[in-house]
């Protein structure tokens, strides 16, 4: 029995707030408010992502891993791992 086709994600637009992905035929925003381990990420690092299973997004070159779930309804997952301070 054949899968779900699914297509490779792509990072379709990188702005000063946030970026833009496109998973399947659904453009998802990530803010860099809501998803902080992005705002330090070089255009390359943001825009290499991949889907290592249904539902579920890899930033290798910044050891991120997120639910489709979560990028969708960001306040249904209130706790973030804190950041470092270079200070």
């Amino acid at each position: 029995m054949p899968g779900t086709a699914t297509s490779e994600p792509e990072v379709t637009n990188i702005s000063a707030h946030g970026f833009w992905i496109l998973l399947d035929d659904e453009e998802l925003f990530l803010s860099y408010e809501e998803f902080p381990w992005f705002r330090g990420g070089t255009v390359e690092q943001i825009s290499t992502v991949a889907q290592d299973r249904p539902g579920h997004l890899r930033w290798k070159a910044l050891d991120v891993d997120l639910t489709v779930d979560s990028i969708r309804h960001p306040d249904r997952y209130p706790l973030k791992a804190g950041l470092s301070d270079p200070s």
